[in-house]
């Protein structure tokens, strides 16, 4: 297993604390904070999220950022031609030079309007494409297509958001992994990772819902909205718009949404700086790795700052 260096974080941010032009002032924060890279993604049809040009949001961060590296986590390839991906990403490259990564994602749209507004069939069938379609963005990128992307390819490092068979898929390409998923799905990813990859493969990066806060319950809150929403959306069939923990309806829930949401908190990684810090560093060893992606839309905009100053504070110790 690779030796655990000092910890590092970076962070995705879906859109959903707030107007867009926070996303860049979030950007500017964790710039201040020495984070390494701050990500944007890509949602469709999804309320409180309106973050469905990934390449567009990235180029918007960068232009008001200075140092750090800005990218996607991620462009969901599915739902473009790997051409116009192509595209997207020597233009980025060329307006930030040295600047860009790009995390490439093989999910679909969340609901069947969102699928037919994409022009996507059925999921399963549309996700057996992902490798292939993969293999063609690699080519349109180092010029192997009839037809030549413009600006050109300038090294732009290329992730793979990865479970296990992406990570396989990713390895045999020889490109980086940004894992994703509860710790023990991550460890498995890894191993196949390494298995199969070459031996100057990009270091592994994971990606984990953290919130750190002066006590636990104050941490637990950060995190608490987005568990909520994401238990009703199995039953709607729709991922509202995210609320602060206080306005949350507890009492209206099932048990058994109840312990979802305890299921789904129990597979993050909150608590005090001392807990935080334990806990990541036991994470890195299992996995291998030293750089955190730090996940978990949270609509407390100040709990979630305090939470990257505290975090922050983790990375200078080390």
């Amino acid at each position: 297993m690779a030796t655990v260096v000092a910890m590092r974080f970076s962070v995705l941010d879906r859109g959903a604390a707030g107007p867009l032009d926070q996303v860049a002032e979030h950007a500017r924060h964790v710039e201040r904070l020495g984070f390494q890279r701050f990500l944007v993604a890509e949602h469709h049809g999804v309320p409180g999220i309106p973050a469905g040009q990934p390449g567009m949001l990235a180029a918007h961060v960068a232009a008001r950022t200075q140092r750090i590296r800005v990218g996607t986590a991620g462009v969901m390839l599915l739902n473009h031609p790997p051409f116009l991906v192509a595209e997207q990403i020597n233009l980025l490259e060329a307006l930030y030079p040295g600047r860009i990564d790009i995390g490439i994602g093989s999910s679909v749209g969340f609901t069947g309007p969102v699928r037919r507004a994409l022009r996507q069939g059925d999921p399963a069938e549309v996700k057996q494409r992902f490798e292939a379609e993969l293999a063609t963005l690699l080519r349109y990128l180092r010029g192997e297509e009839a037809v030549t992307v413009r600006p050109e390819y300038a090294g732009t490092p290329i992730y793979v958001l990865a479970g296990f068979r992406s990570a396989m898929v990713a390895a045999k390409m020889g490109l980086g992994v940004i894992l994703g998923g509860p710790v023990a799905t991550q460890e498995a990813a890894a191993r196949v990772y390494r298995e199969h990859a070459l031996a100057d493969a990009p270091p592994i990066i994971s990606s984990l819902n953290i919130a750190v806060a002066d006590t636990s319950a104050a941490a637990r809150e950060l995190l608490l909205p987005e568990a909520y929403a994401k238990v009703l959306a199995q039953s709607t069939g729709e991922f509202a718009a995210l609320r602060p923990a206080g306005e949350l309806d507890m009492e209206a829930l099932t048990g058994q949404q109840r312990r979802r949401i305890e299921e789904a908190l129990a597979h993050d990684v909150w608590g005090t700086v001392r807990e935080v810090g334990e806990e990541l560093r036991g994470v890195g060893k299992r996995l291998g790795v030293s750089e955190f992606v730090v996940t978990g839309d949270m609509p407390d905009v100040g709990g979630r700052a305090r939470s990257e100053e505290l975090l922050a504070s983790l990375q200078a110790e080390n």
